[in-house]
């Protein structure tokens, strides 16, 4: 009688703690672990900040993602005049923060007692925690091309100054990203777009992984026919979502509730910015955190990605489509996604266009319908978790074939 393969060791680093998941990173993440576990494949270890509060609350969500989780004590958040000091550093602001006395000392103690077959870390600035000398196979998890993000908000700032100071950021994150990944056995992109665009730099470990969705937990059900509701879902105090729902807001939302006066607009995500809440636009309502997304998006008549800036791809996109909401987005808001316009979205760059497209969909249930229906095929045909998982997987196997 064979014996049965063994499992692989595998340590995962996550710079955030992954609960509650109100983030795409979060999301994308949890998916990934939990894809990992249930193959049975993998002896997983899930290492991140977390209080005991926090172990203890999430204990049962951990359990589905790891076999075992050791936490570091987390920082407590700074305000941003606190943070300014980073902005002289060698390093992007963001890698500057993750890189704590309790994180470096945490990742440098699990690894110096255990031999792992294979160590992850998970976004581009957790290689920040790596310590100098470590055997064996490393693969870097990256979500987006960060300087990419960057560069994206350089061109987009309202003012001067703004604009400077993505692009300083933007030199320091092209370099460090450049240098940091290129010691990893592997990179794993979230898209063939953002794998071409590392290998073009020369990167040739990249590999692409498909963007995966919780098909269980985000069923389908035919979009809704009553009030003209319009939904955009995200952490808001994620740049990139602020900056495309400031130009939604006082770009397109006038001219769709010209149109129709009774529309609504919920963007439904954390940390809204006091900037854009306290506006009060007529038919505009943010509701902060919420503990299921789907509650708050379910009678939406169109679900919209007014992104401007943004990289990697937008988990929130195929959540919208498993669940049967019609999407209206712009190019980037879609980047990396293997979809058609008109056939699975509607693509709207533009304030006019994006204008136009939300109407169409607020307008007509059949094209709401078409939408729906080809959109949850695509994402069961080929974009479930467990099939990114299944992808991630061999992604480490053959890492650490190539370590040995």
């Amino acid at each position: 009688m064979s014996q049965p393969e063994r499992r692989l060791k595998l340590a995962f680093i996550s710079p955030v703690f992954l609960f509650p998941a109100d983030a795409g990173g979060k999301i994308r993440t949890g998916n990934i672990l939990r894809g990992l576990k249930e193959s049975g494949q993998f002896d997983i270890t899930l290492l991140s900040p977390a209080s005991g509060q926090q172990q203890r609350d999430w204990q049962g969500e951990l359990d589905k993602q790891c076999h075992r989780f050791v936490g570091w004590a987390p920082s407590p958040p700074r305000p941003r005049w606190q943070r300014a000091p980073d902005l002289l550093s060698s390093l992007p602001i963001n890698v500057a923060a993750d890189r704590t006395p309790a994180a470096v000392a945490a990742v440098e103690q699990l690894l110096a007692a255990e031999a792992f077959d294979v160590v992850v870390f998970d976004f581009v600035h957790a290689a920040v925690l790596r310590p100098e000398k470590l055997n064996g196979a490393t693969v870097c998890f990256t979500h987006n091309v960060e300087a990419e993000i960057f560069e994206r908000h350089a061109t987009t700032a309202a003012s001067a100054p703004l604009r400077w100071l993505w692009a300083s950021q933007a030199t320091k994150m092209r370099r460090f990203e450049r240098e940091a990944l290129a010691r990893f056995t592997r990179v794993v992109a979230v898209s063939e777009r953002d794998a071409k665009k590392f290998k073009a730099d020369g990167l040739t470990t990249a590999r692409a992984i498909p963007t995966g969705v919780d098909l269980d937990f985000f069923s389908w059900q035919a979009p809704a026919d009553g009030a003209p509701v319009v939904v955009f879902t995200g952490s808001m105090d994620w740049e990139a979502n602020v900056d495309g729902i400031r130009f939604y807001i006082e770009d397109v939302w006038p001219r769709v509730r010209a149109q129709v006066p009774n529309a609504q607009l919920r963007v439904v995500g954390k940390n809204p910015p006091a900037s854009l809440v306290q506006r009060q636009v007529p038919g505009v309502h943010f509701t902060g955190f919420v503990e299921d997304v789907r509650d708050h998006a379910r009678d939406a008549q169109a679900f919209v990605i007014p992104l401007r800036v943004g990289g990697g791809t937008r988990i929130k996109a195929f959540e919208a489509m498993a669940m049967g909401l019609p999407v209206v987005s712009t190019a980037i808001g879609m980047e990396g996604l293997e979809v058609d316009d008109d056939v699975h979205f509607l693509r709207a760059d533009g304030a006019d266009a994006l204008a136009d497209a939300t109407l169409r969909l607020l307008a007509d249930g059949a094209l709401r319908l078409r939408l729906s229906q080809a959109a949850r095929e695509l994402v069961e045909a080929r974009f479930g978790h467990r099939v990114a998982a299944e992808v991630f997987g061999r992604i480490l196997a053959e890492a650490v074939e190539a370590a040995a």
